[in-house]
């Protein structure tokens, strides 16, 4: 039998249930803003070469895939992804786990980064074109600036933040610094390293559309930058929803791995 919370809500027996459905809701509003979007190119309020129907955008995704285009720009993308936020996310808990258990190292690079992380990624790619040229590493190199800094500030603060009785505990068992920071610190600031981390692939998403436009001829980037250059909005507004729905599926991802550490 159910019982009531004491928030007026079902107890435990009904939780599982409700949990399975919760992912449906995360749908309804989407479904609604295509509903809108159709609406809205229906009755003539965008013209179609503003903004073609959802339909189009399908169709047009459809026969890119069919022809093998779509799945080389796609693993185009992920890879760079996938290799600048591994990039990006190692500086990031080694300058984070340094400024964290030093105060020296705060002092001289905490103003340094918290200085970079608001410099926009289109401001780094002329200087990146100069260092790395037009190749993989100027591209990779920009995404993961993107990811590191979520990462590194995380970590950071969560370190300053450890919970003083487990300071204690480090003291009390005579622990060496290493050891201490294997073993206590890390384990406790591992939820701050996967929010960091989560931020950083989302982060590592938006980045990627500025790499790509480093003289790329492959990518979701590309591909958009090309639909803007033959006037096909379509390829335009396909692109944008790849981006969102790779960078939500990266980003289900790593909450996964978060919550299971969490319950852990």
């Amino acid at each position: 039998m159910a019982t009531v919370s004491e928030a007026g809500g079902f107890g435990d027996d009904r939780l599982p249930s409700l949990d399975r459905l919760r992912w449906a809701l995360g749908l309804v509003v989407p479904a609604l803003l295509v509903v809108v979007w159709h609406v809205l190119v229906a009755t003539g309020v965008f013209a179609s070469h503003q903004l073609p129907a959802p339909l189009t955008v399908v169709e047009t995704l459809y026969g890119m895939a069919v022809a093998g285009e779509l799945a080389g720009h796609i693993s185009v993308t992920v890879q760079r992804v996938f290799f600048g936020v591994l990039f990006g996310a190692a500086v990031g808990v080694a300058f984070g786990t340094l400024t964290g258990v030093s105060d020296l190292g705060s002092d001289l690079l905490d103003p340094l980064f918290q200085s970079g992380k608001n410099i926009p990624s289109l401001a780094w790619v002329p200087l990146f074109l100069l260092w790395f040229g037009i190749g993989e590493v100027a591209k990779v190199t920009l995404i993961a600036v993107g990811a590191f800094f979520p990462v590194y500030l995380n970590l950071s603060t969560g370190i300053r933040d450890v919970d003083e009785d487990l300071l204690e505990v480090v003291e009390v068992y005579d622990l060496g610094r290493i050891e201490s920071l294997r073993r206590v610190v890390l384990p406790a600031v591992l939820p701050n390293l996967l929010v960091g981390l989560r931020g950083g692939v989302g982060l590592a998403w938006m980045f990627v559309v500025a790499a790509e436009l480093i003289a790329a001829s492959q990518g979701l980037g590309f591909l958009m930058s090309d639909g803007r250059v033959m006037s096909r909005p379509d390829i335009i507004v396909g692109s944008i929803l790849l981006f969102a729905f790779f960078g939500n599926l990266s980003d289900l991802l790593v909450k996964g791995v978060h919550d299971r550490v969490v319950d852990w």
